[in-house]
């Protein structure tokens, strides 16, 4: 069964859309996690049911996050989203430390893909279903330019500052 709530963030409000998990905390899956406006984000779908109380794990963490006391993310992600390309990209998003940024062709080269691979590899990043907890904000242009994110630069800007407010780019 598809679940969904809104939660308020600095962001604005989010839509985080789940499955129910036996093994996840709180007993939810996430599968989407968008902010208003956001390019490919998730919208509501007939049959899916809006249940609060079933992200109130996620949701905690996510205000831990935004209030500068957490630095990481134990949710679950829900199994077999994306093509075998989009996961180890994704994964490798997973892999960037809080704080830090690493550029495009960065990524290209943890997963083994040629350099030629950058555009590829940007447009795995796009399609990540999981703002914020899959941190594709810390990705950035090789010349420390801003670059590229569904939520939109500003907030993608906001996401690096929250995490590094000392950040010069």
């Amino acid at each position: 069964m598809t679940l969904y709530t809104t939660t308020d963030s600095p962001l604005g409000e989010l839509l985080l859309v789940g499955e129910e998990s036996a093994t996840a905390r709180g007993g939810t899956a996430l599968v989407s996690l968008s902010v208003p406006g956001q390019k490919g984000g998730a919208t509501v779908q007939d049959g899916w049911t809006r249940d609060a109380e079933a992200f109130t794990a996620i949701a905690a963490e996510l205000r831990a996050y935004f209030g500068g006391s957490r630095t990481g993310f134990a949710i679950e992600y829900a199994a077999g989203r994306g093509t075998d390309f989009q996961r180890r990209v994704w994964k490798a998003l997973e892999a960037i430390p809080y704080g830090t940024t690493l550029s495009y062709g960065e990524i290209a080269a943890r997963i083994g893909a040629p350099r030629a691979a950058v555009r590829a590899v940007g447009t795995a990043i796009g399609a990540n279903p999981l703002l914020v907890v899959r941190p594709c904000h810390r990705v950035i242009g090789a010349s420390g330019a801003l670059s590229g994110y569904a939520g939109g630069i500003d907030r993608k800007r906001q996401l690096l500052d929250l995490e590094n407010p000392h950040r010069t780019a």
